[in-house]
């Protein structure tokens, strides 16, 4: 059995990952193939503590905390999840990885991108996404989109939302450079577009990632 492919959901608050990630996978589901579906952090019974811990409402943690928990998180994510259902030969849809590491606790709160990566190197050892795709949209309509969503949700996860403008354009800009430094296994969508065309696009991206790997 091959191994699986992992294919990660990357950008900013309000991005719409996470409904290009359902959309992805119904599209796979119609071609008979079932993806494992994920997410970080959270995407375990024991990240979702974690999870609850980062982002709620009121949580100040020093950047060097809280980019420990996102490795902690990390470790049991890969552990647990990606890496068997990589092992089985699954397609694994996650939203955010090491990307959004690199992104936040880097680009946005300064942290050194070499300890962010010495810290990968531990926690997910040689689990490396085969394609992320980073849905790119400026800051102030992702911050408002977000916004939007959390309030109709009624939802306390706000943390980052709470961060002003300048910091989440230091993430985007941090984005944009892991993609242009890794064209290869990154793409860039433009997701300042209605919903239909950012997934239209996605998944012709996708398509020409499974079309190369059923010719090899």
């Amino acid at each position: 059995m091959s191994r699986g492919l992992l294919i990660v959901l990357e950008g900013g608050e309000g991005a719409g990952k996470g409904s290009v990630l359902s959309a992805i996978a119904e599209w796979l589901q119609a071609q008979g193939i079932e993806p494992l579906c994920t997410r970080a952090p959270g995407g375990t019974p024991e990240g979702q503590v974690i999870r609850s811990a980062l982002v709620q409402s009121g949580a100040d943690w020093e950047p060097t905390a809280e980019l420990l928990l996102m490795m902690a998180d990390r470790a049991q994510h890969v552990g647990r999840l990606i890496r068997p259902a990589l092992a089985a030969g699954r397609i694994v849809l996650c939203d955010r990885f090491v990307g959004s590491t690199i992104a936040y606790q880097g680009g946005g709160r300064g942290l050194s991108s070499s300890v962010i990566l010495d810290l990968q190197k531990i926690a997910a050892a040689e689990v490396t996404a085969d394609l992320t795709i980073l849905l790119d949209v400026p800051p102030a309509i992702g911050l408002k989109r977000s916004l939007k969503r959390l309030a109709e949700q009624n939802s306390s996860e706000d943390l980052f939302e709470r961060l002003d403008l300048s910091f989440h354009e230091r993430v985007r800009a941090s984005f944009l450079a892991q993609a242009a430094d890794d064209p290869k296994h990154w793409a860039v969508v433009d997701a300042s577009r209605v919903i239909a065309e950012v997934i239209a696009d996605v998944q012709t991206r996708l398509a020409g990632l499974l079309g190369k790997r059923s010719a090899a």
